[in-house]
């Protein structure tokens, strides 16, 4: 861990580096945010973040840690684990950073109970464009950023140091998959379970879910456990996606389970034929991460190694990543849609509530009253439309069930539509409070402009 005198250190020499930028546009030296959407580089001047990627302290008799907003959720659940704690929401990759989850949208199968990543933070610390540094809580005077920041990606300012609640940590989870063939019921007993036990009686810790077809559904739900019969292992030769389909019960440490997703990028791997037995025999564990698979798809990007070997094979792809959040009155009606017409599979499933029914963020607002199910779907689609075909339909039929799409992600809105979507008026006043002169970007152009 590193002390607070380290962090305003550094936290001094990046505001003075900030300040001698001037009146130019500012953008990251290098970016560690998990974003699938590529753009054409811009002309700003860069500032090095990176390295504020430090757990400061974890304070275990009030339940928080104070972190630096680069920090990996890796680092962070390396140094709870050890003093038997977990923050409230740990997203599913290793790759991701706290201040990224907290300025774009995250989430994980503690949500249907604790809400989003921004829910589970109760301060946060932003260096603004013309080098200022604000510390907003949900009760100060900067209790606008606060409940602004969220689905902000960057164009408010940047997290230096945030404030993350924990909570006890087991040091097992005991999962239940559980299958279903009739969609209908699939999603009425995932809105029982989540109810009963957010109100205490279901005894779940967390819940997701994975569709691998209309008749082929499952809902997992995990429950920390003190004491094991056995412990399985998805980290190397087995694959946990496979496992749903096998076994009823299972058992992990509580750090395996967290990032059971990670090995495999959840099922993504396949893309890089890591899910074969020999390669994962040939490359071992150490290349079962998210960040080499990070690694790889920005070496082939860069390359353009795909769009080569689709000239080369004589076919074309759409590349479909996306996460979107349904009420989930809606969910059945979306899921139809997207076998038939996208049938993309498996499909990630993630229940999310809004975790205090009096606050709502400006940003990125949830009917309190409402469950919601977040659906992940990452892969290719053949296709012989213009670009962006499959990907415009999914936003319209988002849009059409009183959805949300995340913005981590190719987008194709126009800027009237997507200024509808992402509420204009907040931000703009948010926009002309904290950054009047547009050191950063607007949301449009960093989430949607290609440039």
């Amino acid at each position: 861990m590193e002390s607070i005198e380290s962090y305003n250190q550094k936290k001094a020499e990046l505001i003075r580096e900030l300040q001698l930028a001037g009146g130019q546009a500012i953008g990251l030296a290098k970016s560690t945010s998990n974003l699938f959407r590529q753009r054409q580089k811009t002309k700003t001047h860069k500032i090095d973040v990176k390295h504020f990627n430090n757990v400061i302290s974890i304070d275990k008799e009030n339940m928080v840690a104070k972190v630096e907003g680069m920090t990996t959720y890796e680092a962070l659940v390396k140094e709870t684990l050890r003093q038997g704690l977990l923050p409230t929401v740990v997203p599913e990759l290793k790759s991701i950073t706290i201040g990224g989850a907290v300025s774009g949208v995250g989430i994980e199968s503690s949500s249907f109970k604790y809400g989003l990543v921004h829910e589970t933070v109760s301060e946060i610390e932003v260096l603004l464009g013309d080098g200022r540094v604000v510390v907003c809580t949900p009760n100060n005077e900067y209790r606008d950023l606060f409940y602004g920041f969220p689905n902000s990606y960057g164009t408010l300012g940047y997290i230096l140091k945030l404030k993350v609640k924990l909570r006890p940590a087991p040091e097992y989870v005991r999962l239940e998959h559980r299958r279903y063939d009739q969609v209908e019921k699939y999603f009425r007993d995932l809105q029982q379970f989540c109810a009963a036990a957010r109100a205490g009686s279901g005894g779940y810790d967390f819940i997701d879910g994975t569709i691998f077809s209309p008749g082929e559904q499952y809902i997992t739900l995990g429950t920390f456990v003190a004491e094991v019969p056995f412990i399985s292992d998805y980290t190397y030769r087995n694959i946990y996606f496979r496992s749903l389909q096998k076994k009823k019960v299972d058992y992990l440490t509580t750090h395996d389970y967290i990032w059971r997703w990670d090995s495999d990028w959840f099922w993504c791997s396949k893309h890089f034929y890591m899910q074969n037995s020999l390669m994962r025999l040939l490359f071992g564990k150490f290349a079962l991460r998210s960040t080499v698979y990070w690694k790889i798809s920005a070496w082939s990007s860069k390359l353009k190694v795909l769009g080569f070997i689709q000239k080369t094979l004589g076919h074309r792809t759409e590349s479909i990543i996306q996460d979107v959040q349904i009420p989930l009155e809606n969910c059945s009606a979306f899921m139809d849609f997207f076998h038939q017409e996208i049938g993309i599979k498996p499909v990630w499933v993630c229940p999310v509530t809004a975790y205090d029914k009096k606050v709502s963020y400006d940003l990125y607002p949830m009917d309190s009253a409402k469950l919601y199910v977040n659906f992940g779907f990452w892969d290719t689609v053949k296709s012989d439309q213009a670009e962006g075909y499959y990907n415009k339909m999914i936003e319209a039929r988002v849009e059409e069930l009183a959805g949300k799409k995340s913005l981590y992600s190719t987008s194709y809105y126009s800027p009237e539509k997507f200024w509808e979507l992402y509420n204009k008026k907040a931000y703009d006043v948010l926009k002309a409070k904290y950054d009047p002169t547009k050191k950063f970007r607007d949301l449009y152009a960093k989430c949607v402009k290609r440039k």
